[in-house]
């Protein structure tokens, strides 16, 4: 069977820019076959981390300008990967998420990108907003990865999927083992609000985490805050990025009691034991698991990878060892679930939101 070509594109909770993936979809599985990432303009990014607090007007105003970045970052994108749009079968876009609440009293869930000018610009069916029809079936919205990860890796061993953007989610998948996903608290929001103050805004993240490699982590203070509630809280769950932030910095780090090296440390440190303590407490008693695959830009970081070694009794390793370049994987995962919206194909994850039954997720522009 020849594969269905298919486009996704994400832009994260870090807000620093927007990633694509081209990807073909068969019987024989899910092959990445090129992706990219194209980094936002600063204005654009400051203005992404203001649209929490932004008026109507602004915010409808930074809906019409990302999807404008979108269609020309999508146009630029399949001319680099020297195919035509008219090759896809359809494309996926996760937006740029403003708000994630679930657990309000009245939950709800906002991203903004407009897909219609990736429809123009390409003249293909568009996929968008996955999460509102699973919060309408009684789900968090999230995390949507667990799709993607039990069509990776369902039918192996059992492995934890955790997946480090600005917020970090796991998912417990494999044969036999019933999908357990969740939120499992800070990805790299922290820390790069930390590498932001520590250069006065002239860096978005610590590469390669040579800040926190050259300071001392707070052990005392990861371990209290360990102790605030979502931790013990059992899943399904879910966050929003302004849960551990800029906000969530400057209470618990302040530049008066830490240097910008020690906090970049803490901070590396915590979003480490976080994973591992939501692992320990959620996942490893339920499967003889083999090993822990990480993807997302936390991947990238190797202080933070090997303090995930240091805390966990199992394996840890890149998504790359299995053939997923770690920033693909969340693309990878808005073509699939594009692909499957247009298709009329369920492409939820009810054992990692809560919702109740599977679900088709997206509202689909067709093609003009």
């Amino acid at each position: 069977m020849r594969a269905e070509l298919c486009l996704g594109l994400m832009s994260g909770t870090s807000a620093d820019g927007v990633s694509l993936a081209l990807v073909g979809v068969s019987a024989s599985g899910v092959r990445v076959l090129s992706d990219a990432t194209f980094p936002y303009p600063p204005g654009l990014r400051a203005r992404i981390l203001a649209a929490p607090t932004m008026r109507a007007a602004e915010l409808s105003a930074l809906d019409f300008e990302l999807g404008r970045a979108f269609a020309k970052a999508a146009v630029r994108f399949l001319k680099d990967a020297r195919t035509a749009p008219r090759r896809l079968a359809a494309v996926g876009t996760h937006g740029q998420t403003v708000i994630h609440r679930p657990d309000a009293r009245d939950p709800s869930t906002l991203q903004v990108g407009e897909a219609s000018f990736l429809a123009e610009a390409l003249g293909v069916p568009v996929a968008c907003d996955f999460r509102p029809r699973d919060m309408a079936a009684g789900g968090q919205g999230a995390p949507l990865v667990p799709f993607l990860d039990e069509l990776l890796f369902g039918a192996g061993p059992a492995r934890i999927l955790q997946n480090i953007g600005g917020v970090a989610n796991a998912a417990l998948v494999g044969r036999g083992v019933p999908v357990v996903a969740f939120d499992t608290g800070p990805g790299n929001a922290v820390m790069d609000a930390a590498a932001r103050r520590a250069s006065k805004g002239r860096f978005d993240f610590d590469r390669g985490g040579r800040l926190a490699a050259r300071g001392w982590a707070d052990a005392r203070l990861v371990g209290r805050l360990l102790g605030l509630p979502f931790f013990s809280r059992r899943p399904p769950k879910s966050l929003d990025r302004g849960a551990f932030a800029e906000g969530f910095l400057e209470r618990w780090l302040p530049t008066k009691r830490y240097r910008h090296e020690d906090a970049l440390a803490t901070a590396t440190l915590f979003t480490a034991a976080s994973i591992a303590d939501q692992a320990k407490r959620f996942l490893l008693p339920r499967a003889k698991v083999r090993e822990m695959v990480v993807s997302g830009g936390g991947a990238l970081n190797p202080v933070l990878m090997r303090d995930l070694a240091r805390l966990l009794p199992l394996p840890v390793v890149s998504s790359a060892a299995h053939g997923l370049p770690p920033l693909a994987k969340e693309p990878t995962l808005m073509a699939v679930l594009g692909l499957y919206a247009v298709k009329g194909r369920p492409n939820g994850c009810p054992g990692a939101t809560g919702a109740r039954g599977r679900r088709v997720l997206g509202k689909v522009i067709p093609a003009s």
